[in-house]
């Protein structure tokens, strides 16, 4: 017979032999989470309805005529190639719906929308193709672009591709080229809005953006983002043009438009991108617009003044460059509760980051697996308290000290109780200087 062996829970094993355990080194599980991703709505003509559809960094530069029907370097992806410099996934929906989708008697186009109408089947004599059996090379075009080759013999035999649904009971014959027609874009009604609030509520995310420029769907994002931080505990910002009357630090007020175009909100796109990628020991005060807008920096240093004031996120122009005049939201209304501090972006940054990572710590690692005693909540404590120096290394807060945290019994068997206490850094802004002068 084999002697015992494996692992153990106690000391009481029967059978002589060898029990071994194997651990992990103690080590920080509390890691600081990624940012650099952002959501946002918009008209498209190209693209699926009614679904919100995540496009990473590497997929837009590369598969955008696939995802949105241009490629690349395309005058209508403008606003997109804006919100991806700084971001590196993006969370989109497409706000038009109840359009048709392009078509001609080989395919229908897989998405609806205008777009497909450049589409366009090309079908030639395959190189194998003889008048007893013709072999049919089959091509998809989009513009002057070639997405797709198949050779096939009769049209059940074709595959649908990224962009066409072959008719398998059509005849094949030579075409130099029959476009898809019919495709139109449908209608984006105010209840879109609040359709992608509905499914984005799930995702996770760091800045939200809003290109409308109606007050009462600026209003719904607001009250969103409000009952998404303050009730659900999850923390973004939301990036909305000229709705300072926001009031709330979890909304950013974009008040520049675009040269020959005051009230264009497209300077949203780049806001909120640079918001959901911006470190969290990071601010974008100073930061220069990199984007491909032409941003309207007309502004005196008295309007400048009033738009800080009253909460707004600007743009100014400092040389031959367009920057950041000051990284800030809505907060205004400062109480001894909730002071001045709130209307920093980089403050919420930090909050935010605590908020978030906290959050998934306790409930990936605590919830419903740890027993609450003193021992559970020593390592919960520890926890927090290596999160904490892990952003006391990134210069995101400071004066950190581990007694700053406390975690005790809270009123039920079930509850724990944190206190916490953090300063948050932000970058300098401001210089006063005195020169005494001998």
């Amino acid at each position: 017979m084999a002697l015992g062996g494996g692992t153990f829970t106690t000391m009481n094993k029967i059978l002589p032999g060898t029990y071994i355990n194997f651990v992990s080194a103690p080590r920080a599980s509390a890691a600081l989470s990624d940012r650099g991703i952002a959501a946002m709505p918009a008209e498209f003509d190209w693209g699926p309805e009614g679904a919100v559809f995540a496009v990473e960094s590497g997929e837009f530069e590369k598969r955008s005529l696939e995802l949105f029907g241009y490629p690349y370097t395309h005058e209508k992806l403008k606003g997109l190639r804006d919100l991806f410099r700084n971001i590196r996934k993006g969370y989109f929906y497409r706000l038009n719906t109840g359009g048709e989708p392009a078509k001609n008697d080989f395919a229908t186009a897989l998405h609806p929308g205008t777009r497909g109408n450049s589409l366009r089947i090309v079908i030639e004599a395959a190189e194998a193709s003889t008048e007893e059996t013709p072999v049919y090379d089959v091509s998809t075009w989009m513009d002057d672009t070639r997405i797709d080759l198949q050779t096939v013999k009769t049209a059940a035999q074709l595959h649908d591709n990224a962009f066409v649904r072959f008719q398998a009971e059509a005849t094949l014959a030579a075409t130099a080229g029959a476009n898809l027609t019919g495709g139109t874009d449908g209608a984006a009604g105010d209840a879109a809005y609040q359709t992608f609030l509905d499914q984005i509520e799930p995702y996770t995310f760091h800045a939200l953006g809003c290109l409308s420029d109606k007050p009462a769907v600026k209003a719904l994002f607001t009250a969103f983002t409000k009952r998404m931080r303050d009730e659900s505990g999850v923390k973004f910002q939301t990036v909305l043009h000229r709705y300072g009357q926001a009031d709330y630090e979890g909304v950013i007020s974009v008040e520049n438009g675009l040269t020959g175009a005051a009230d264009d909100t497209s300077a949203v796109w780049w806001t909120t991108g640079a918001q959901a990628g911006c470190a969290v020991n990071k601010s974008l005060t100073n930061r220069v617009y990199d984007g491909e807008f032409e941003i309207d920096t007309r502004y005196t240093q008295a309007q400048l003044e009033e738009g800080i004031q009253s909460g707004g996120f600007l743009l100014h122009r400092v040389g031959d460059e367009t920057r950041v005049l000051t990284d800030i939201n809505t907060f205004v209304s400062a109480t001894e509760e909730r002071s001045s501090d709130f209307g920093s972006n980089q403050t919420i940054r930090v909050l935010d980051q605590i908020g978030n990572d906290i959050a998934a710590l306790f409930n990936t690692k605590y919830n419903g697996q740890v027993p609450n005693d003193a021992a559970g909540r020593v390592s919960l404590w520890n926890d927090i308290v290596r999160h904490h120096q892990q952003l006391q290394t990134l210069r995101a807060i400071q004066t950190f000290e581990p007694e700053n945290v406390t975690v005790e019994a809270g009123d039920t068997k079930k509850s724990v109780v944190v206190t916490d206490r953090v300063t948050p850094v932000n970058a300098m802004e401001q210089l006063y200087m005195v020169c005494v002068v001998a």
